[in-house]
């Protein structure tokens, strides 16, 4: 009853059971299995747990009698600390975008770019990279609309143009922050944030890639037209087709909200790879306040909400609207990424209550001698949640919780990004009707639910299984320690 694997056997039968089999909201079916969780753990594991982490020996035993509810809100609390600013900041970067129509010319330019006959690698490689900033729904709302006009000027590939918007949106969801799963993952791992976005980048470009190539091979396979629909009349796509330019905001505005926070936080990066005792910059003033202010600015909250006055900024300047027009998109923006931050959060409290069971340790215990055979069992676990529930973010909360203690681990062999990364890619498995966002593309596509489960849920096991190829490749070429 008390062995860490049956806790967790309980914890996520709860939490997928609740979910699925009674209806619960996510935010209530992780806060019971957190409860249960810790209910079934018994206090010694707990003072354990805490010793392992070089916790004092009085503050273990002071964790170890605190109370089951305490211990939650103190998890749920210690997450909100970790992403809740850079989740809200996010939300109102998205919606900015969304709304002042930057995102739009971000798109135009991708076209431009590319080419119109290249229109599915534009669009492709645009979702992916508003997939950064702007939640995977808000990618799929903005561009669907997009993807119609195309196909009204096309005459064809619309199903193909459909799996690209989805294949990058979803893919930068789970694999660079400031998208809320990878931004819990890092602070549960312990992971830099600027590595985490170049490691993430860097495995989104070879699974789109490999995404792309399925796309055109089942677009030829099975070809579906376009589709009228009351939410979006072809003759109202015909318009957004035929918007001028000049309504839009230049593009180099349109990209700082998204710049300036990458642009601080891979410089911070950056500067800490060079040298962790400036001493390369230490003879110069000027240099020295450069650094103080990249530095600054560098902080993930910080620079964040750099980003998020950018974006409203651009709003402001695009819709001139009053204060209280601005106040209402911020609190959309924010209402959209509360939900957001409670179910994170709940998530955070339960994989904090499943890591003081010792699950870490007994995992490490049964995979001694095989430390590569981690980055396969993170991705498992990873892709049997997301099955089982729905949420690639849940998976990827859960799978972070249970091997987060793995991270730290010294014989690892390899940086923990790798498991990171691999638990990105196995929460892209198997997306199917218990998928808010199988949903959200079946409705705003039009495609049937069976034309969805032959398209939409095969190109993302591909790309699943791609990621994990190569972050096992690169892991054993470049284990970064």
């Amino acid at each position: 009853m008390t062995d860490p694997l049956f806790i967790l056997f309980i914890g996520v039968l709860i939490v997928v059971g609740g979910i699925i089999g009674l209806k619960l909201h996510p935010f209530l079916a992780l806060i019971l299995g957190a409860l249960v969780v810790a209910f079934l753990t018994p206090a010694a594991a707990v003072e354990q747990y805490a010793l392992s982490k070089g916790t004092a020996p009085a503050a273990a035993q002071a964790l170890a009698n605190k109370g089951i509810g305490e211990r939650i809100a103190t998890e749920f609390g210690n997450t909100c600390a970790k992403i809740g600013i850079l989740i809200a900041m996010a939300a109102i970067i998205g919606k900015s975008l969304l709304e002042s129509g930057a995102a739009e010319r971000i798109i135009r330019f991708m076209l431009g770019l590319f080419g119109v006959d290249k229109a599915p690698a534009a669009f492709l490689v645009s979702s992916f990279f508003l997939g950064i900033p702007i939640f995977f729904d808000t990618v799929i709302f903005l561009m669907m609309p997009l993807v119609k006009a195309m196909t009204v000027r096309l005459g064809k590939n619309y199903l193909l143009l459909v799996m690209c918007i989805m294949a990058g949106a979803a893919m930068a969801n789970s694999l660079v922050p400031p998208a809320p799963g990878p931004l819990f993952l890092i602070g549960e791992m312990h992971i830099p944030i600027g590595l985490m976005m170049i490691a993430g980048v860097i495995v989104g470009l070879f699974t789109i890639t490999t995404g792309y190539l399925f796309a055109v091979w089942v677009n030829r396979k099975m070809p579906i037209e376009i589709r009228d629909s009351l939410d979006a009349p072809l003759k109202d796509i015909r318009a957004i087709a035929a918007r001028a330019d000049r309504e839009l905001p230049p593009l180099g505005l349109s990209l700082l909200p998204v710049l300036i926070p990458l642009g601080f936080i891979c410089a911070d990066t950056a500067l800490n790879a060079i040298s962790k005792t400036g001493e390369l910059w230490a003879d110069s003033a000027f240099l020295t306040g450069l650094v103080a202010v990249v530095k600054f600015f560098g902080d993930k909250n910080l620079a964040l909400i750099t980003g998020g006055i950018a974006a409203l900024l651009v709003l402001a300047s695009q819709k001139k609207t009053s204060k209280e027009g601005m106040s209402a998109h911020v609190q959309g923006a924010l209402l959209s990424g509360g939900g957001i931050i409670l179910i994170t959060a709940a998530g955070g409290a339960f994989g904090g209550m499943l890591q003081q069971t010792g699950i870490s340790t007994r995992i490490a215990d049964l995979t001694a001698g095989y430390q590569m055979a981690l980055i396969p069992l993170a991705f498992l676990i990873a892709a049997v949640v997301r099955t089982a529930q729905g949420s690639a973010t849940v998976a990827l909360i859960t799978a972070s919780g249970i091997l987060s203690g793995l991270a730290m681990n010294a014989n690892l062999g390899f940086h923990p990004v790798y498991l990171g990364l691999a638990i990105g890619c196995g929460s892209k498995i198997v997306p199917w009707m218990n998928d808010s966002g199988f949903w959200i593309i079946c409705k705003l596509s039009n495609l049937t639910e069976k034309e969805a489960l032959k398209t939409i849920s095969p190109l993302l096991v591909v790309m699943g299984i791609t990621g994990l190829v190569v972050i096992l490749i690169g892991a054993k070429l470049f284990p970064l320690v």
